[in-house]
């Protein structure tokens, strides 16, 4: 699917950016282009490797588009099966007695959470990051603040968003939060 993406973004395109796009060595590359040209998925026009150009036959098109979809659909499958899982450990939150929460990191995890927020009856009260530049940026009807900022938005716990990073996150909120508010991890198994 990569190799047919980048004839279809860049006919003009030569075998080793080819690979570079897609992360594949040269012989991969030439393996995948001689099967897909095999195939009648891609027409090679030119002679020599500096004049040829790659182009996606009809069936090229409507086979990548097919691999799209699936793809799509996959992904799709994957980010409610994770939404359902986030959503479960955050009633475990609930049932912890915590009310209130702020989000810590506003990234695309922190987006999976605030959608799951949505299935529980916890309710998200605050946006923080450690980065300077998302500071007084809208996210999902809050503005995003730095972290020193807990102690006025006062959840009952601060969800940290991260999975990389996350012990050193948590040292730093503890820092900022003290025992005042609880600080919990996705990873949290008693959840």
């Amino acid at each position: 699917m990569s190799v047919l993406m980048a004839v279809h973004d860049l006919p003009e395109i030569s075998q080793k950016k080819i690979g570079h796009m897609t992360h594949l060595s040269s012989s991969m590359v030439n393996n995948y282009i001689h099967s897909l040209k095999h195939e009648g998925m891609v027409k090679v026009l030119g002679n020599t490797n500096r004049t040829q150009s790659y182009h996606l036959t009809v069936d090229g098109g409507k086979s990548l588009r097919q691999s799209l979809l699936s793809y799509s659909a996959e992904i799709v499958q994957m980010y409610g099966a994770v939404k359902r899982e986030v959503s479960e450990i955050l009633r475990g939150f609930y049932k912890e007695g915590i009310r209130t929460v702020a989000l810590f990191g506003a990234a695309e995890t922190a987006e999976v959470v605030h959608a799951a927020l949505k299935d529980t009856d916890l309710v998200m009260i605050g946006v923080v990051d450690s980065d300077a530049s998302k500071h007084g940026k809208p996210f999902n009807g809050l503005i995003i603040q730095p972290p020193d900022k807990l102690l006025k938005i006062k959840p009952d716990a601060v969800i940290i968003t991260s999975f990389g990073r996350q012990e050193e996150i948590y040292t730093s909120v503890q820092k900022i939060v003290g025992k005042q508010i609880q600080i919990k991890k996705l990873s949290d198994i008693n959840a």
